[in-house]
């Protein structure tokens, strides 16, 4: 069988070449490089070892993912007409090489034998000179292909590759979706050359105060990310159900943390109804009160993935699924459902999206209706807006605005439930309230968050009417209706925070 002999050339001059490498180059007679542009390959020469160089090919190539396979095939036409070639590649063979990867399998397949020779890589120099031992859970990743979820974990971070102005700006961007700019970072360039730089400077500066070439990394240690923090939270969830953890989560199961998950759901609501709407100018204010309220979502948004990561541990428990398969079925299904960014249909308007998304959910759950899907125990108007989505997604406008208004004022007057026969007078309110829905959709809107959010503010003015009736020291059960009317209306402009929630009313 032909085989190909892969051997690194070091980061950077023949120096630094392991000696079982340079004796395989000595060995093979017929020698190829993937490029001659290192330090090494002239070194080797003036020693009497040349190469054929594939520098050819990626200036002949239309996109660098063409140039790999290239590489592989004229490697397996030389190994057919030689029986044996050797195969050069900057660094590291098993560090960041396309072309080893295909000739891997191209192996596998029986196609050819592979000697691999290990050699030095860039990475090494990088962790002497940051000081960093890479077994304490550092990565190496590569900045012309960087994939954001690989940032979502902390630590120390080794980012190849940042070749070019355009490369170290998205690094750049990308970093400070993760931490701050005054970050410190370490550009190491020309590692083991005479001429190697090693730069140190704040993340805002990383593509402004360096000029990066093809001898070009990124050193960054980041904070705790957000896989960390989730990772952490699953093992503490199996530690409170394991042998010497809380006998109460010991004892739950999925029907028992049934309840806690609809309050913890509410708890969530509630949350949200306090913080500042988009239109609210108070939003954008340095305001305690806002800040405590966006506190105490976060808060409770982690009581409500705590349910989720409970439930998931307890289906690992059982063998059924996996936390794993939780995360990566919302991944795949939100990737799915969104076609219009992962692939290639079109959607302009938020319109467009509900209509693919609703086809999307009946093919997945091989039904012919639209609506079986829909869980009749939500609440109604939840559920009527659900309804009044789907009929959307095929073109099915059960009013418009005008009408809307008109079925509105028609239905909800007195007069109308007046007229109405009293078996009928439950459907006259019933078209009022889902005239109410259609409006809260035709302006953008989600009814039942704002009969919600209405309802809180009238909880916050009765609060402070009752505590104004304190402060007046009169009981409100024994005043008039009109004297309780006086106090309502002087709740309404009573300055102050809520006194239950210490909320802003």
């Amino acid at each position: 069988m032909t085989r190909v002999v892969v051997v690194g050339l070091g980061p950077a001059g023949a120096d630094l070449l392991v000696p079982r490498a340079r004796a395989e180059i000595e060995r093979v007679a017929a020698r190829y490089v993937r490029t001659a542009r290192h330090p090494a390959v002239d070194e080797l020469a003036a020693d009497g070892m040349t190469f054929t160089a594939f520098d050819a090919v990626y200036d002949a190539a239309d996109a660098i993912d063409d140039v790999y396979p290239r590489i592989v095939e004229a490697l397996l036409g030389a190994a057919a007409e030689h029986g044996e070639v050797l195969y050069a590649v900057p660094g590291n063979p098993v560090v960041a090489e396309r072309s080893v990867q295909l000739l891997h399998a191209r192996a596998a397949s029986g196609e050819v034998a592979l000697t691999v020779v290990p050699g030095v890589s860039f990475a090494e120099l990088a962790w002497a000179h940051v000081g960093v031992d890479p077994l304490g859970g550092a990565r190496v990743l590569d900045g012309r292909a960087l994939d954001p979820a690989d940032l979502e974990a902390g630590g120390p971070v080794l980012v190849a590759q940042v070749d070019g102005a355009l490369v170290a700006s998205d690094l750049k961007l990308a970093l400070l979706e993760h931490t701050g700019p005054d970050t410190p970072v370490v550009v190491l360039q020309r590692l083991g050359l005479p001429d190697e730089a090693v730069t140190r400077l704040a993340l805002v500066e990383l593509d402004r105060a360096v000029v990066p070439d093809h001898l070009t990394s990124v050193f960054v240690d980041l904070p705790v990310g957000a896989a960390d923090a989730f990772g952490a939270l699953v093992a503490l969830a199996r530690r409170l159900r394991g042998p010497d953890g809380c006998p109460w989560d010991a004892e739950q199961t999925h029907h028992s943390l049934t309840r806690y998950v609809l309050e913890e759901a509410y708890e969530v609501v509630d949350a949200i109804e306090a913080v500042p709407r988009d239109d609210d100018p108070d939003a954008l204010g340095p305001d305690p009160a806002v800040a405590a309220a966006y506190a105490d979502l976060a808060d409770e948004l982690g009581d409500l993935l705590f349910q989720v990561v409970f439930h998931s541990v307890l289906g690992e428990e059982s063998g059924d699924f996996t936390t794993a398969a939780v995360a990566c079925g919302i991944h795949e299904k939100l990737v799915r459902r969104h076609p219009h960014v992962f692939g290639d249909v079109e959607a302009e308007t938020a319109g467009d999206v509900v209509r693919s998304w609703e086809q999307i959910k009946k093919a997945e759950k091989d039904t012919d209706s639209l609506v079986e899907s829909i869980s009749p125990g939500l609440p109604a108007l939840l559920y009527t807006h659900k309804l009044f989505r789907k009929a959307a997604a095929i073109g099915l406008a059960p009013a418009d605005h005008t009408e809307a208004v008109r079925m509105l004022t028609g239905a909800a007057s007195a007069a109308a439930l007046g007229d109405a026969a009293p078996e009928g007078r439950e459907a006259v309110l019933g078209d009022a309230l889902a005239a109410v829905v259609l409006l809260a959709i035709d302006g953008g809107l989600d009814a039942e968050s704002a009969l919600r959010g209405w309802a809180g503010r009238y909880r916050s003015r009765f609060l402070r009417m009752e505590a104004l009736a304190r402060a007046r020291g009169v009981d409100l059960h024994a005043l008039d209706p009109d004297a309780v009317a006086e106090l309502w209306d002087d709740a309404a402009v009573l300055p102050g925070p809520d006194p239950d929630s210490g909320a802003g009313a």
